[in-house]
């Protein structure tokens, strides 16, 4: 925040908003120059000529791009461009319990989303010794009944294992962020009593299209599964 006399009055300007001109000044400049991960980027000075401002600005612009996981310094090569952590600055901000009701449910929906979509990664990469692992996973669950309740490590355990089966490490990360979520809406009282279930299909049900259907079985079942839970928060 500066402060500048005008016509015998002093007035504040809001610097912020330079700085986000410039960020995103920075962004569009980095992509015309095609930096690829490991390219050094021009140097403070450089960038404040180029684009007319003062190298605090630009250093402030720096830092932002910093904590987004855009750059980083290296040794004899100072700022480089680097590969963002996608889900980094998101991770931090996934707090159940400042979320809203409205936020965890489309957290919820990005998951519903997530599993039934990931069944042709699935049946493409499971081994027999995932199936294995995934029939010792179920075998400690309650059978499929009209009472079957959430389960918040059962829920865990099961899914956290079809994560790993598609060997996407930044799905694997999402679903560790939603860890903290599961949690808390199994403690919160979030949950409602069971609803009368249309078509439920069980964790042993899901390892059995696994092994011996197809992926639109699995998309299918898999949604019959994650409705049934998501209804006892959102309906």
């Amino acid at each position: 925040m500066t402060k500048t006399l005008l016509n015998g009055h002093l007035k504040t300007i809001e610097t912020s908003s330079l700085v986000d001109k410039v960020e995103a000044n920075l962004v569009e400049l980095l992509q015309q120059q095609k930096l690829k991960v490991g390219d050094s980027i021009p140097k403070e000075i450089e960038l404040a000529e180029a684009l007319g401002v003062s190298r605090t600005v630009i250093r402030e612009a720096l830092l932002r791009l910093r904590l987004m996981g855009l750059i980083e310094s290296k040794k004899k090569k100072g700022a480089v461009i680097t590969s963002p952590d996608l889900f980094g600055n998101l991770d931090k901000s996934m707090n159940p319990h400042i979320l809203s009701p409205e936020t965890l449910k489309e957290v919820f929906e990005i998951r519903l989303v997530l599993e039934i979509g990931m069944a042709d990664f699935l049946f493409h990469r499971v081994t027999k010794d995932d199936i294995k692992e995934l029939k010792q996973i179920v075998a400690n669950e309650p059978p499929a009944a009209q009472d079957h309740l959430f389960n918040v490590q059962h829920e865990i355990a099961f899914h956290g294992k079809l994560y790993e089966i598609t060997g996407n490490e930044t799905m694997k990360k999402f679903q560790r962020m939603l860890l903290p979520v599961f949690d808390y809406v199994h403690n919160s009282g979030l949950l409602k009593k069971q609803p009368a279930l249309k078509t439920f299909v069980s964790h042993k049900e899901l390892v059995e299209i696994l092994e011996k259907g197809t992926p639109e079985q699995f998309r299918n079942g898999m949604r019959n599964h994650l409705e049934n839970h998501f209804s006892r928060i959102f309906e």
